[in-house]
């Protein structure tokens, strides 16, 4: 009996260009990125162990899971951190990529807590962890942006598109395609009913609540 449990941190960007909405463990996989490719043999290789050696050994499919842990280069995080630069007088602006792109986003707490579960069950499987909600970067940044006494408004179009405070005027988001992905995943939504099913697993943090942690701990 395998007495080692293995753990493999696979991604909804497997998704990619999606092929059903919400996306779920049988969803097939439409690759965008070489991240997402180079994910995809991970995803395999530990099912093919699973199947021809009988090792414990999972997959979680984690959609985007955020906290105040996250890295700089986190889109969520550049807009909390971003949004902590102006409030300090660093910069006057916030410069975005594609604003109008949607994700699933959820607390990495709940998400390792779901992890956990993964591997203390019976059986090992693959699981689809996310919260079945679907937000743009847009929203994030006005969330962000509003608990903090900003109301943004926008005005133009594509890479023109500015958003501005409503009280002053003062314009303080920009795009720049530069920051564009060159093939981009449009929208990712996960359907984690499996896991709740097997493994009792949901997540707890509402998206609001989540935004706010980590402005709270960005621009405090």
């Amino acid at each position: 009996e395998s007495i080692t449990r293995f753990y493999q941190a696979s991604t909804s960007e497997m998704y990619g260009k999606v092929q059903e909405v919400p996306q779920k463990e049988t969803t097939p996989f439409y690759l965008r990125s070489p991240y997402g490719v180079a994910k995809l043999y991970s995803y395999w290789i530990v099912k093919n162990y699973r199947e021809s050696y009988g090792m414990f050994t999972c997959n979680g499919i984690l959609f985007n899971h955020e906290g105040v842990r996250r890295g700089y280069n986190f889109v969520t995080r550049k807009v909390t951190l971003g949004l902590s630069k102006i409030l300090r007088g660093e910069t006057d602006k916030l410069v975005m990529g594609n604003i109008d792109s949607f994700r699933d986003w959820g607390n990495a707490k709940d998400f390792v807590e779901g992890m956990w579960m993964i591997l203390q069950h019976d059986t090992p499987d693959d699981y689809v962890l996310a919260t079945g909600e679907m937000h743009s970067v847009r929203e994030f940044i006005e969330i962000a942006f509003k608990l903090k006494g900003f109301t943004i408004s926008w005005k133009g179009e594509g890479v023109n598109e500015i958003g501005y405070d409503n009280k002053t005027g003062k314009e303080l988001i920009f795009i720049d395609s530069k920051y564009f992905r060159p093939a981009e995943v449009e929208q990712l939504l996960g359907d984690y009913t499996k896991a709740t099913n097997v493994l009792g697993w949901r997540p707890k943090t509402k998206f609001i609540e989540l935004v706010k942690e980590m402005v709270d701990h960005d621009c405090n």
